[in-house]
Parts: structure tokens; sequence; C-alpha cells
């Protein structure tokens, strides 16, 4: 899993913006302060469907450019954001649950339309990226 800096600004009148040092075009926006990761998470994902990403800078480099330490003094904030790459090789895990959880686990995934992998792979992505 990767991690990249974004920038978040706000103005009085205005939304937050994210916007990312390592991806010039991608930028993402948020009414509430509580949707921003989400937001930018999305935009990652978005950017990765069509361009590959770079490796993400660290946050040594990040904080090293002038323009970052101007946005800093201004009232701008930096956040990590994990970003999980799709892969398309699948790997088979065996895992240990309780009876009662695999129950659970398998009724909701039913109830869901999905398998119990899916279910749980993308229960683990909500975790991860909430985090």
């Amino acid at each position: 899993m990767k991690y990249f800096i974004a920038v978040v600004h706000k103005e009085d009148d205005s939304a937050f913006g994210v916007s990312f040092p390592d991806l010039p075009s991608v930028f993402s926006a948020a009414d509430a302060e509580a949707d921003l990761t989400a937001n930018a998470i999305e935009a990652l994902r978005l950017w990765a469907e069509d361009e590959t990403l770079p490796d993400p800078s660290s946050i040594e480099q990040v904080m090293a450019r002038d323009d970052i330490r101007k946005k800093l003094a201004t009232g701008s904030i930096l956040i990590r954001v994990p970003f999980i790459e799709d892969g398309t090789r699948v790997v088979r895990a065996n895992v240990t649950f309780e009876k009662g959880m695999l129950d659970a686990i398998d009724a909701t995934a039913r109830e869901r339309g999905l398998t119990r992998s899916a279910f749980l792979a993308s229960a683990a992505r909500k975790a991860i990226e909430a985090a």
C-alpha cells in the first residue's frame, strides 16, 4: 500500500480543496472535513484508472519544497492518503473465524449479492481507508 501526501486548504467561503504535490493534475474537494480522505482516495483511484501512479514522495521530500512551505505558512495542512493498488493477481488466503462470525459474514455477503471473499475484501478496504 502506498501513502500520498496531500495539501488541504480552505478559504472562508469555499469547500476544502485537496491537491497532491506528486500529482499536479489530481485534485479533490469536500464540503465537510470528515469527507476529505474519502474524496482524496477517490481522486487517486480515478487517476490510477488511466495513468500509472508514481512512487509517492516522503513527507520530508514534500516538506522540503518551497511551494509547500508557503502553503503551510498560509494555513494549509498536510494529510496522508492511503492508496491500495488494484492488481489482477488473485491470491488464496486461509483465515480462521469464530463460527458465529463466519455465519454473520456469509449471511451479510449473500444479502448484498457478494461472495465471502468480495465482502471481506470490501470491508477490509473500507477499514484501511477510514483509518
